[in-house]
């Protein structure tokens, strides 16, 4: 592939051009050291999304909402292409339905498709939440028979977001791998958060039927790469024991406590493949139907008026490849009763914050779960139990993350040099929005809960990256 770098300057007015050339309790949380910050690279590369028609239409893709209006996913052997698919597009746009924040620069691979006879095509960027499109720069040549990588310098003050456009009806042009890079928090919204839609209180919710799991073709392995389990079991769970109770959700594996009514811990994988955009999220809220016939069954209306939200564990946003997916996630026996402001602001963040680094090349392997007894939701009082005293609140959620680049061979990829993030709440309505000031190292999620986690790795590994506070950027 050729690159050649175009560079255009932009906030209003200014534009130039330059020449050729995989992807606890609160007493043990420290606030970590103050870092500038870090640089971001995300991603989109068309890979897991389909579009057959050019017929206009917005879809999910695994960096947001895009427009698609007379353009399409093409895999032809026409479609030039950086791995298996790339935009198609005709007579029109494509336009990003999101902002990004902190952008510096913004790289788009881009080629004529098939034997097309030259073109030009224009890029656009809105700094108003899309009202206004400006183009940037004047019309590109399009001559290209192979697949070419601009550059865009980008110098905006506020978000921005981009389209593509172009206006010939008899040539095409293919789009792939679109790179924005720039620094701190880029705002993208990885699929959508893991808030409860909330309950009327003065009507009390329909009791849905319990379901069992359905598992389908995109279901995690059972044991080596990118299965949920591959860095051990954190509590020794087994099918003996009713409050350390293992269970194989094929999505996620959790240990489940009856006495709780709640998961201990719950840990799963999380990659491109994961969150692919197939389905929306679901809300379809449901006990499970597999559990023991001894087993309490939490059901959909448990935390009804209880002041907490739902909370999942493994998040909905993290399984979009299919409803089965999706559905595995809003069994009840992946939720515990969360504050709301718990839930909807630190923990919906640091779930967006793992989806990106998923976009920007990484997989994550990812351990949840809660300890403790009482609460304080929207109520404002202590709460130890909802459900009748049959679902216990806990007073700390925590999370460990390990991140490595995409590859193969994950278990002996991980070294000292490995990045993992822990983090412990209170699970309070009063928390702190931001999940950076929740940091603290795994072994003070050990110390809290008893667990052994990652015991999966080599002692050494573990002595090192367990003892280790991440810093957050």
């Amino acid at each position: 592939m050729r690159i050649k770098h175009l560079l255009i300057y932009s906030s209003l007015v200014i534009f130039s051009l330059a020449g050729c050339s995989k992807q606890i309790t609160s007493d043990a949380i420290e606030a970590p050291i103050e870092k500038l910050p870090e640089n971001y690279k995300i991603t989109e590369d068309f890979e897991n999304v389909t579009k057959a028609a050019y017929a206009a239409a917005d879809i999910n893709i695994s960096t947001g909402s895009w427009n698609f209006d007379d353009a399409l996913v093409g895999n032809l052997a026409a479609d030039l292409k950086n791995g298996q698919k790339s935009v198609r597009l005709r007579t029109g746009k494509i336009t990003m339905n999101f902002d990004v924040a902190g952008l510096k620069t913004l790289y788009i691979s881009h080629g004529k498709y098939g034997k097309d006879a030259d073109f030009t095509w224009q890029l656009l960027m809105s700094e108003d939440g899309g009202t206004t499109f400006t183009p940037l720069g004047a019309e590109i040549q399009e001559k290209n028979t192979t697949l070419v990588t601009d550059s865009f310098k980008i110098d905006a003050k506020g978000k921005v977001r981009f389209q593509i456009k172009k206006a010939s009806a008899t040539v095409r042009l293919n789009i792939d791998d679109i790179i924005f890079k720039g620094t701190g928090e880029s705002g993208i919204i990885v699929g959508t958060p893991d808030t409860d839609p909330g309950e009327d209180p003065s009507t009390p919710p329909t009791s849905d039927p319990s379901r069992d799991l359905v598992i389908g073709a995109d279901a995690q392995p059972a044991t080596g790469d990118d299965s949920n389990a591959l860095f051990g079991n954190p509590s020794a769970a087994s099918g003996l024991t009713p409050d350390n109770y293992l269970l194989d959700m094929s999505y996620y594996v959790q240990s489940y406590s009856s006495s709780r009514g709640t998961p201990n811990w719950v840990s799963w994988h999380l990659d491109p493949k994961t969150i692919t955009q197939v389905t929306k999220r679901l809300d379809n809220f449901a006990g499970y139907s597999g559990l023991p016939s001894n087993f309490y069954q939490v059901s959909n209306t448990s935390y009804y008026n209880s002041g907490f939200d739902r909370g999942h564990n493994c998040p909905s946003a993290d399984r979009t490849s299919s409803t089965a997916a999706n559905g595995a996630t809003f069994l009840m026996t992946n939720m515990i009763p969360q504050a709301p402001n718990n839930n909807q602001k630190p923990w919906a963040d640091f779930e967006n914050y793992l989806r990106s680094q998923v976009v920007s090349g990484n997989e994550v392997y990812i351990i949840m779960g809660s300890y403790g007894t009482g609460g304080i939701g929207k109520s404002g009082a202590l709460t130890t139990t909802i459900d009748n005293g049959k679902v216990t609140v806990p007073s700390n959620v925590w999370k460990v993350a390990l991140i490595m680049p995409n590859g193969n061979g994950d278990a002996s990829r991980v070294s000292t040099s490995t990045r993992v993030i822990a983090l412990n709440t209170p699970n309070v309505n009063t928390i702190d929005t931001d999940w950076k000031k929740y940091i603290v190292t795994v072994r003070d999620i050990e110390k809290a809960t008893g667990y052994n986690l990652l015991s999966a790795l080599p002692q050494g590994v573990q002595d090192v990256i367990e003892t280790r506070k991440d810093a957050g950027n």
